[in-house]
């Protein structure tokens, strides 16, 4: 099974027609409808990605067959409509979206402490929305990507919603993004990343993870043992076509011995993610064997 590329599904022409739609076509529940035969074409014709989803629902859900091909194109369904939520927010388009936010508290605490801090999420539930509404924490947030999605595509998206929510970082082979990002962390600003993922030939630590031993990346964990900033765990998701709900966790900082520290943070968020993807299996967005060992730099460490 192929590991993940740092590329996101999706084209330029799919998301010009969403927005059309979005824009002069009935607005968000138009576009959902049409949404239907885009997900038809992903279940129907994505195979190595639904082989990936359909052993994740089978072997690690304990979802039957029947139940786990309803559960694969549920999924791509609902990542479409997080596709195109994404958009409507970020671009101010008017929208039926409500929010319900457990634990915003925690974050309101981490800008008061002024230290700064570390946000770290997953590729799972909308991140994107999260994201956006964390403007009102009156802070500058700093969000670390790859840059992975093809330049066309981030250049819509950019006429789209002007970027000008929050600042990104952008992991490069260079290793500059850890400059910027220790000038943040410096600054006393929020730095969100996904720490679920990484590129073929990264660090890596194994985790016990629904089940089964994961690799997960070690660097969002030694950021946050280095700089021992505060560290809150920020998910939203997706809970009807309309209304999301948005989970951040209480702050916790990592000190102590260095490995120790990441140790403590890896196994802190590999918990907390499994427990959401529980919670919320069909919108885990993860297209590819998760399991897979064989395209990392393992340290040696176990979490």
């Amino acid at each position: 099974m192929p590991s993940w590329q740092g590329k996101s599904k999706g084209n330029k022409l799919g998301y010009s027609i969403f927005v059309y739609v979005l824009r002069y076509g009935g607005g968000v529940r138009a576009a959902y409808v049409v949404l239907y035969i885009a997900a038809a074409y992903y279940f129907l014709f994505s195979h190595s990605s639904s082989r990936a989803i359909l052993k994740y629902f089978n072997t690690k859900i304990g979802y039957g067959r029947w139940r786990s091909l309803r559960c694969l194109y549920s999924n791509y369904y609902v990542f479409g409509q997080t596709l195109i939520d994404k958009v409507v927010v970020m671009a101010g388009i008017p929208n039926p979206f409500t929010f319900e936010f457990d634990g915003e508290q925690h974050l309101h605490d981490m800008v008061a402490g002024g230290k700064g801090g570390i946000l770290l999420s997953a590729h799972l539930g909308n991140w994107e929305v999260a994201g956006h509404l964390f403007t009102r924490l009156k802070t500058k947030i700093n969000i670390v990507m790859f840059d992975g999605e093809h330049e066309q595509v981030k250049s819509y998206l950019s006429s789209i919603t002007g970027e000008r929510v929050v600042n990104v970082i952008v992991l490069k082979n260079d290793l500059s993004h850890i400059y910027a990002i220790a000038d943040a962390l410096n600054k006393q600003e929020l730095v969100c990343m996904h720490a679920d993922r990484f590129m073929p030939g990264n660090k890596t630590v194994q985790v016990p993870f629904l089940g089964e031993e994961a690799l997960f990346p070690m660097g969002p964990f030694q950021l946050a043992s280095t700089f021992k900033v505060p560290v809150s765990l920020v998910f939203a998701f997706k809970e009807t076509s309309t209304h999301y709900h948005l989970y951040a966790t209480p702050p916790r900082e990592y000190h102590g011995k260095r490995r120790e520290g990441i140790q403590e943070a890896i196994h802190d968020f590999a918990t907390t993610m499994e427990e959401k993807v529980k919670q919320y299996p069909v919108q885990w967005f993860n297209y590819y064997d998760f399991w897979d060992k064989s395209s990392a730099t393992p340290t040696g460490d176990k979490a």
